[in-house]
């Protein structure tokens, strides 16, 4: 989606479909997010389907619903392309509930951990830096398919998937979450969804029978098949849904928080020299605006477990809510001038790996390899140049670029 300045502009409510994906495409959510911070904080929508669904807006309710598992609930699903039960509720981290959910995440969390990425950090910026330089040897670049390989090149090893996969699982990775774009259809909906879950589950079940034959000690899958739940080990159907579900975690940020990174800084090459020239100290802020200012995740879908009242509307035990990671992300009431990005924005709470215990477990390597990229972009490029007009994913789950032409100018060049 573009990320306007939506300032000064508002929209009528009947206008406002936040679940059509052609608002991602090409419209602008910030201006319909704004007006419902301001109008309409709680607002009742209908799916095509005739599916009801609530919108919440604000920071503050938006973090509320996500820390309050009690009431608003994962086991459902987490994504309003999925508004019927997801069929792996209940066996995937994302989509348990507490006390279950800890279960996997303790498990599995070491192998994500900061440590761990500290330790791979020279390899994994050795990769990046080639990446970088080799861009700006192409002189044109389409970053957003360079930057698709981000997440395997951060986090490829830790999950246990083999080098030379790397590049189709990152392709039909972002194909499962967005299989109506036309950057990843092949045909229609169903069809791409089949082909992105034939790849997907075919190579994590070869990976399993694997690591069955001869385990690891530290990779993610080795850890899911010794990890127990409810006190048995888990199955293979369990350790399977939870290899897609965390190769679907790792893909969304890095790879769409990158790719706003450079355009936002090709769109304002002030905003890069005063990036460049600051104290390096001063990039883990930037960072940070990064994260909020492009809110990879557009939105977190719960449902209710039993009546809630909120905002003045009663939703009904079941109830679907959506809690828009994007606009809470912008509200004005918690971030000073948010649609300016601030690179050395202080406080900045914004919540683009989510909230409470569902916070996102990746979030060590998502940094990681945000911030590796930033670096090494300040340390290799001037400038950037546009070369083409950037298009943006049509999915309202995710907000991404599928085509970013620009040419990196080299650092003394």
């Amino acid at each position: 989606m573009r990320l306007t300045d939506a300032g000064a502009k508002s929209v009528s409510l009947d206008e406002i479909d936040l679940y059509g994906t052609e608002l991602y495409r090409s419209g602008d959510p910030h201006a319909a997010w704004r007006t419902l911070r301001e109008t309409a904080p709680v607002w009742r929508q209908e799916a095509p389907d005739g599916t009801p669904f609530w919108s919440v807006t604000r920071y503050r309710d938006v973090v509320d619903i996500l820390r309050d598992t009690r009431r608003f609930s994962s086991e459902h699903s987490t994504m309003l392309s999925v508004l019927q039960r997801d069929t792996a509720a209940g066996q995937a981290i994302h989509l348990m509930d507490p006390p279950r959910h800890g279960q996997v995440r303790g498990a599995t969390i070491s192998a994500l951990s900061m440590r761990v990425m500290r330790r791979h950090e020279p390899k994994i910026r050795e990769r990046v830096a080639k990446l970088v330089a080799g861009a700006i040897a192409d002189g044109q670049a389409d970053m957003a398919k360079l930057v698709t390989m981000l997440p395997m090149l951060v986090a490829g090893e830790l999950m246990g998937i083999p080098q030379d996969q790397w590049t189709e699982a990152a392709h039909w990775t972002v194909a499962s979450m967005a299989p109506e774009d036309p950057a990843f259809s092949i045909g229609d909906e169903a069809a791409t969804l089949r082909a992105a879950h034939v790849f997907l589950f075919s190579m994590f079940i070869e990976l399993i029978q694997d690591r069955r034959e001869s385990p690891g000690t530290d990779d993610l899958i080795s850890l899911l098949l010794g990890m127990e739940v409810d006190g048995r080990p888990a199955t293979d159907e369990e350790v399977l849904v939870n290899c897609y579900a965390f190769i679907m975690g790792a893909n969304p940020t890095i790879p769409q928080a990158s790719s706003h990174l450079v355009l936002t800084m090709a769109e304002n090459p002030d905003l890069w020299r005063r990036v460049r020239e600051a104290d390096r100290s001063t990039l883990p802020l930037t960072l940070e605006e990064t994260l909020r200012w492009s809110s990879p995740v557009n939105h977190l879908l719960r449902r209710t477990t039993q009546e809630v009242e909120l905002g003045g509307h009663v939703i009904p035990e079941g109830g679907l809510v959506a809690a828009w990671i994007g606009s809470a992300n912008r509200d004005e009431e918690i971030f000073a001038d948010p649609y300016t990005f601030d690179p050395v924005r202080t406080p900045n709470q914004h919540v683009a790996f989510g909230f409470g215990s569902h916070r996102c477990i990746g979030n060590s390597p998502a940094q990681t390899g945000v911030q590796l990229l930033l670096e090494e972009l300040v340390e290799q490029v001037e400038s950037f140049e546009l070369t083409g007009e950037p298009r943006h994913l049509g999915s309202n789950f995710l907000n991404g670029i599928t085509h970013l032409p620009v040419t990196l100018h080299p650092n003394g060049g």
